[in-house]
């Protein structure tokens, strides 16, 4: 099969980024895998709290402040999304490469 069969191109792919585009996604980037760090050792503390009867109650906060990270996941995306389409107001979405 030949690449002109498979739908394939020899052409080079330009992409137009700035370096104030990059700057901002590595921030959001960094800041995304800083909450999901957090959300892990959170859920596992709060997971060995429920071993004992007498820390069971702080497990339990542990769950409630792990869920409520949760939500700030797809609020940093939207933040980064919003951000980087004032920089550019006429990019296509479907580019943001969300993580």
């Amino acid at each position: 099969m030949t690449p002109a069969d498979s739908g394939t191109s020899d052409r080079p792919v330009t992409l137009h980024v700035g370096h104030d585009e990059l700057v901002i996604r590595g921030r959001y980037e960094t800041l995304s895998i800083v909450n999901d760090v957090l959300i892990g050792v959170i859920f596992l503390v709060g997971s060995f709290l429920f071993l004992s009867e007498s820390t069971t109650t702080v497990g339990t906060w542990l769950f409630v402040v792990g869920s409520a990270l949760m939500l700030v996941r797809p609020l940093i995306r939207l933040t980064r999304r919003i951000h980087l389409r004032r920089i550019h107001p006429g990019a296509d979405p479907a580019t943001s490469r969300d993580f």
